[in-house]
């Protein structure tokens, strides 16, 4: 019972089969088949958010994760027989459109034309706001403005480090954040290679396949891993430079993918041990050249997957308590989900939406300006909640890479 008060989805709903002990307890029914995998086991599946904050808790280490990924992948193989229309959608999404970052850039470009053009800004207004299902009228106010194309790294090309080379490092792109939120990428480049880091951009690359496994598409999570085992082999970097939390947690873990193939796994291993979250390594080979800014009182929500897979949440503060001007005040619960889940939001959105506002009422609590965090979807998740809350005149949520960036005047 060490999971129960970790678990978000059994604080939020209360009931066993939204908890961990739960899930895993209708996991074995099935498997014993004592109940029916779709019936009775599907929907508390899906409901979990996979954030693993249970398996940092538990004193058995129980591998919660593990028995998750086996579950949704059962479910997935027994669904694809007589997929729901919403099911097709989502397998279309993640085929043929999420593995391939050409793809993803022109819906990127796509979304940036809806901005500049003032469509955008049509479709907030009231009345055809209303038109709009309330989790997409969310996401459209929540949805940073995106840069012009020319300014995403370019696959393939090599950034200098300024002054002594201390290392090689391998950005690894993702997909959401290469295709809409390539700022922060160009964040991370300034701060890498301001602290002594030669940052290359590897051709090849691709979608991590966290997505897909979320989905239960576990054949397809391994095709990508193979692509990106193999880019970042070609690049013979020292480390393997991720800047979203949920990314980074995959590549730490693709060695579990290949478990029954021991040329992959090797691989696989090898590229996980390399794999490093962006604040451990600005830590390592800083300091950053930090400039005085405002007094701005700031507040950390931790990604559930760089902490709870990847194990890292004091280098993010320490980066920020060294940057002159800024206080950091911690919130109760730092380290409990904020509801994103990769996209839980979007596909159970007012279950998601009862977690961010607990949440918000911590971030509330502590008079924060800026709500930093290091995740993607955790950063525009934490922005519908300043929305939600009517807050966005004297609050925002930055990724921790944007905000270094700012304090050192880049």
């Amino acid at each position: 019972g060490y999971c129960l008060p970790a678990c978000p989805t059994y604080a939020s709903m209360g009931k066993e089969s939204a908890s961990p002990r739960g899930r895993i307890h209708l996991v074995k029914m099935a498997a014993e088949g004592k109940i029916d995998v779709l019936r009775d086991l599907k929907t508390p599946i899906d409901l979990c958010l996979g954030c693993q904050a249970c398996e940092a808790v538990c004193p058995l280490n129980v591998r919660y994760g593990e028995i998750l990924e086996a579950a949704r992948e059962e479910i997935h193989r027994r669904q694809s027989e007589r997929p729901a229309p919403g099911d097709r959608v989502m397998r279309m999404l993640l085929r043929h459109v999420f593995p391939h970052p050409g793809r993803l850039r022109r819906l990127g470009d796509l979304g940036r034309l809806l901005q500049v053009s003032g469509l955008l800004r049509v479709a907030r207004s009231t009345r055809f706001n209303r038109m709009l299902p309330e989790r997409l009228s969310w996401f459209a106010k929540a949805l940073p403005d995106i840069p012009p194309p020319r300014e995403r790294l370019r696959f393939g090309r090599v950034y200098p480090a300024k002054g002594e080379r201390k290392a090689r490092v391998a950005l690894f792109a993702g997909c959401v954040m290469d295709a809409v939120m390539f700022r922060i990428h160009r964040a991370t480049v300034s701060l890498l290679t301001a602290v002594g880091a030669e940052v290359a951009v590897p051709a090849g690359q691709c979608c991590c396949g966290a997505l897909h496994l979320h989905q239960g598409m576990a054949d397809e999570a391994r095709e990508l891993a193979k692509r990106n085992i193999e880019a970042f082999e070609r690049c013979e970097a020292d480390w393997i430079v991720s800047n979203a939390g949920g990314c980074g947690a995959a590549i730490k873990e693709y060695d579990r993918l290949f478990a029954d193939d021991p040329e992959w796994f090797d691989r696989a291993h090898r590229l996980a041990e390399k794999s490093r979250d962006v604040s451990e390594i600005l830590l390592e080979l800083g300091p950053l050249p930090y400039v005085n800014g405002p007094e701005t009182v700031v507040t950390y929500q931790d990604s559930c997957h760089l902490l709870n897979v990847q194990r890292v949440g004091r280098a993010p503060r320490a980066l920020l308590e060294q940057a002159p001007g800024v206080r950091l005040k911690e919130m109760e619960g730092a380290d409990r989900c904020c509801g994103s889940g990769g996209i839980y939001n979007l596909l159970h959105f007012s279950e998601s939406m009862a977690i961010l506002d607990e949440k918000m009422e911590r971030v509330r609590e502590t008079g924060a300006q800026v709500v930093i965090s290091g995740n993607p979807g955790c950063i525009l998740q934490l922005q519908i909640g300043i929305e939600r809350a009517g807050a966005s005149r004297h609050m925002r949520s930055v990724h921790l890479a944007e905000f270094l960036a700012e304090r050192c005047g880049f």
